[in-house]
């Protein structure tokens, strides 16, 4: 295998956390291009890779904010390393942004990339199948299409499913008559095709989930955007917001917009306020609470409970709670070793579930394999988070915070972030919006591009 000099890896390795956040990891591309080879009993997997020495192979997982930067980094990080990435979607529509597409800001193609640079540019082969079952003994992953992976190392990026046994009467069917969009695609093309739909005058129920979930701040920035679209077109129209929590991210900023630009059309309830989410009669378009209260709508955006992708279930990744615990050094599984969990799925510490932290455990969990690889020690990592909503069009908000290892836990840095001043004028929200649109394109750019 090509090396770095160990002092030229431990250089670019301590910038995998907070500087490769910032892009300032300037590794030369390799190009490499992927062994089509697969074996077609999982038992042989082993073998395989005693044929490749020279030429580890790791299979990553997911093409999302965790698995496409991982395996750009990865090959930034290594030369001689096989990458293949397993991805059923063509197309990837991410979460982030997406709700400008339900405010009609953007049309859903902003929102959609594709893993041609990633296969040209820097050698990673991308393969369009589902894992069906992962095996950690053998190290073998098997796809829908018959073919079995080996492999020295396994990322997996799955993101989150939803659970369906969570609420009475809320399956993958109701969500077809009341959409969650929080997979985004044609789950946002629904939503906001309801939306368009529905007369002025009409009533828009968003409904959060308890945390843990992915993107905090997510609904109350869909509900912003919503907001936007049914002032300008249908300004006779209400959201109302059913919480299963208490309070919620940026809750203050958020209140604070929606009293500057929506005043009087987006009701907030908390959750023992309301009663709690009970039931939901999908062909009626109806919430009960716990106490069996009604809340109906013309438009209902119900946000489910979440879990870990299905793929880290079936592997048996996943805690009781549905997540997958990891060494948060390394975001090695705790359960099985050389098999690495990242994004949403894994349980971070502190870090919350966006797109930003798994890029940044992306960029990590790269490093880790690659001091595996080139046999040097991984030096002492850092996270970081940056979460940009947007209240209006020319309204932004923030939070962002630096996070570091503490007490064998990802935990954030006193003092290294913070929010959105309260005290702020329009010059200030109109800047932070223009940022938060250049860190969409400077992340989806360094994932994808």
């Amino acid at each position: 295998m090509s090396r770095y000099t160990r002092r030229e890896l431990l250089r670019l390795l301590g910038r995998a956390g907070t500087a490769s956040m910032l892009g300032a990891m300037g590794l030369p591309l390799v190009g490499c291009g992927g062994r089509d080879e697969s074996v077609g009993e999982a038992g042989e997997a082993a073998g395989s890779r005693q044929t490749a020495l020279n030429r580890p192979r790791v299979v990553i997982v997911g093409g999302g904010f965790g698995g496409a930067s991982c395996a750009k980094y990865l090959r930034r990080y290594v030369q001689d390393v096989e990458i293949l990435l397993v991805e059923p979607q063509k197309t990837y529509h991410t979460c982030p942004f997406s709700n400008t597409v339900l405010a009609g800001m953007n049309p859903i193609d902003f929102i959609a990339h594709d893993y041609d640079t990633l296969r040209t540019a820097h050698g990673v082969e991308v393969i369009h199948q589902t894992v069906s079952e992962i095996d950690p003994v053998a190290k073998a992953a098997s796809l829908d299409d018959g073919r079995t992976l080996g492999y020295d190392y396994l990322v997996l990026a799955p993101g989150i499913d939803m659970r369906w046994d969570a609420i009475e009467g809320y399956d993958a069917a109701a969500a077809e008559a009341m959409p969650h969009a929080w997979q985004a695609g044609d789950q946002t093309r629904l939503l906001r095709a309801q939306l368009e739909a529905m007369d002025d005058g009409g009533t828009v129920i968003i409904a959060p989930p308890n945390n843990p979930f992915r993107c905090p701040p997510g609904p109350y920035e869909r509900a912003s955007l919503i907001a936007h679209y049914l002032k300008q077109h249908k300004p006779k129209s209400k959201i109302l917001i059913l919480d299963a929590k208490e309070k919620f991210s940026k809750q203050g900023l958020f209140m604070q917009g929606w009293e500057a630009l929506y005043p009087g059309m987006i009701e907030w309830v908390k959750g023992s306020d309301w009663g709690g989410m009970g039931r939901v009669d999908a062909g009626q378009k109806t919430i009960y609470s716990m106490f069996d209260k009604a809340f109906k709508a013309d438009v209902v955006n119900l946000i489910p409970p979440q879990q870990a992708g299905e793929i880290a279930l079936r592997t048996g990744l996943a805690n009781d709670d549905g997540w997958c615990p990891v060494d948060q050094r390394s975001f090695e599984s705790s359960i099985h070793p050389d098999l690495f969990v990242i994004g949403d799925a894994a349980v971070a510490g502190q870090m919350p579930k966006s797109g930003f932290a798994a890029n940044s455990q992306g960029k990590v969990c790269a490093a880790a394999i690659a001091a595996r690889l080139l046999e040097v020690d991984l030096p002492e990592p850092s996270y970081v988070n940056t979460c940009y909503s947007l209240v209006g069009p020319d309204y932004g908000i923030s939070v962002a915070a630096v996070y570091r290892m503490q007490e064998g836990q990802i935990k954030s840095v006193e003092d290294s972030g913070g929010v959105s001043p309260t005290e702020a004028d329009a010059q200030f929200r109109r800047d932070e919006a223009r940022y938060a649109r250049g860190w969409y394109q400077s992340i989806t750019s360094d994932m994808f591009g």
